[in-house]
C-alpha cells in the first residue's frame, strides 16, 4: 500500500488538472471579496470573512473540486490505457484504489491549506480588523480539517461513479448538487448534525459562539462514520474494469504439396 501512495504521489507532478483545484480555491475566496461590496450594512471583520469564505467552500466550491479531482486520478488509468499492464503486478484493484483515494485525502488537506493562505493573502489586502496570530492558526486548522471532512462526505459519491465509465463527470455534477443541499440542510439543526456535507462544519465548530448554533459533536461524527462505511462497501466490491480478449482457434490453413 505504502508503494502505491508514493507512486500516486509521484504521478500528481504530470496532472495539470491539480491547478485547477488550486484556482477553484482562489475563487472562492474571490466570490467571497465580490459579496463585501454589498450594501448590506454587514461589518466585515478578519472572521466574519473567514466564515463566508468557508461556507462558499463547503456549499458550492469544495465537493465539487475534489470529487472531479478525485475521479480524474482514479480514471486516468483507464483512458490512458495502463490499467491492464497494472494488473498483472500482484496488486489488486481494490487495493489500487484505496491508495489513490488517500493520496485524495492528502491532496485535500494541500487544498485547505491552499484555500487558507489565499484567505489570509485577501485578508491583508482588503485590512479587515481582527487579525491576530490566534486568528490566523485557528483558520488554517479549520478550512484544512474541513476540507478533510468534506472528502469524507463526498467519499460515496466518488466510490460510486468510479463503476462508470468516465463517470467522474457525473460524479462532479451529484457533488455540486450534494453541497448545495447543505444550504437547506443548515436551516435545521438537527438535520445539519446529520447531513454529512454540513455536519464537516460541526466538526470545526464552525460559528459555535452563536446561540443559534447546536451541533451535536458525536452525531456530526457518526455522519462521516456512516460516510466511509458506505464508501468501504462499494471499493470492496469493485471489480478492475480490464478488458480481456480471449484468444480465438485459428485455423490452420492446410497447404497442398505437389503441383
Amino acid at each position: 500500500m505504502l508503494r502505491i501512495v508514493r507512486t500516486e504521489i509521484w504521478k500528481l507532478k504530470r496532472y495539470h488538472i491539480i491547478w485547477a483545484g488550486v484556482f477553484l480555491m482562489l475563487l472562492s475566496v474571490l466570490l467571497t471579496l465580490f459579496s463585501t461590496t454589498a450594501l448590506d450594512g454587514a461589518v466585515w471583520t478578519f472572521s466574519h470573512f473567514t466564515e463566508q469564505v468557508l461556507k462558499n467552500n463547503i456549499t458550492m466550491i469544495f465537493p465539487m473540486c475534489i470529487t472531479l479531482l478525485a475521479g480524474y486520478i482514479i480514471a486516468r488509468e483507464e483512458r490512458d490505457d495502463t490499467l491492464k499492464s497494472i494488473m498483472t503486478v500482484p496488486v489488486s484493484y481494490r487495493n489500487l484504489l484505496w491508495g489513490k483515494l488517500f493520496v485524495c485525502a492528502l491532496l485535500s488537506l494541500f487544498l485547505g491549506f491552499v484555500s487558507a493562505v489565499f484567505t489570509v493573502v485577501a485578508n491583508l489586502i482588503m485590512g479587515f480588523p481582527g487579525l491576530s496570530i490566534t486568528s490566523i492558526l485557528q483558520t488554517f486548522i479549520q478550512f484544512i480539517m474541513n476540507c478533510l471532512f468534506l472528502y469524507i462526505a463526498v467519499m460515496p459519491v466518488i466510490a460510486v461513479t468510479t463503476r462508470i465509465a468516465g463517470g467522474h463527470m457525473i460524479g462532479t455534477i451529484i457533488a455540486f448538487a450534494y453541497g448545495y443541499g447543505g444550504m437547506f440542510a443548515a436551516g435545521n439543526m438537527t438535520l445539519a448534525n446529520i447531513y454529512p456535507i454540513t455536519a464537516s462544519m460541526g466538526l470545526i465548530q464552525y460559528r459555535s459562539y452563536d446561540p443559534a448554533v447546536h451541533w451535536n459533536v458525536l452525531t456530526c461524527l457518526f455522519s462521516m462514520i456512516a460516510a466511509l462505511m458506505i464508501s468501504a462497501v462499494f471499493i470492496f466490491t469493485a471489480k478492475g474494469n480490464v478488458s480481456v480478449i480471449k484468444a480465438k482457434n485459428i485455423k490452420k490453413t492446410i497447404v497442398k504439396k505437389g503441383w
